[in-house]
């Protein structure tokens, strides 16, 4: 891969890397993943990438590991899509219980 389309997934925003990654075959796409998870500051990428990989891709390129990298680039994408509720009010009764016998 060269080092100006790895630049370009570094700095791009998700639809940049979305679009480049398109391009990349499928297995080098999956190592490309597995290397990017792989690296503190490239984590969420390499997610990322890993989302758009099939699960055999991911375990040529990286093993059992290649598996747990497709599992949790799936339930990251899961809980993206799902939507947020606003925080519950919380309820105070602390003096719900004086003057009641029982």
């Amino acid at each position: 891969m060269p080092l100006s389309v790895l630049g370009q997934i570094y700095r791009g925003d998700s639809e940049t890397v979305d679009a480049i990654v398109a391009d990349i075959p499928p297995r080098t796409r999956a190592r490309l993943a597995a290397y990017l998870y792989g690296k503190s500051h490239t984590h969420e990428i390499g997610l990322r990438i890993a989302a758009t990989c099939e699960e055999a891709d991911l375990i040529q390129a990286a093993g059992l590991a290649g598996s747990v990298l497709h599992a949790q680039s799936r339930s990251r994408s899961l809980r993206a899509a799902e939507p947020r509720l606003p925080a519950a009010r919380r309820v105070s009764l602390a003096g719900s219980g004086r003057g009641s016998a029982g």
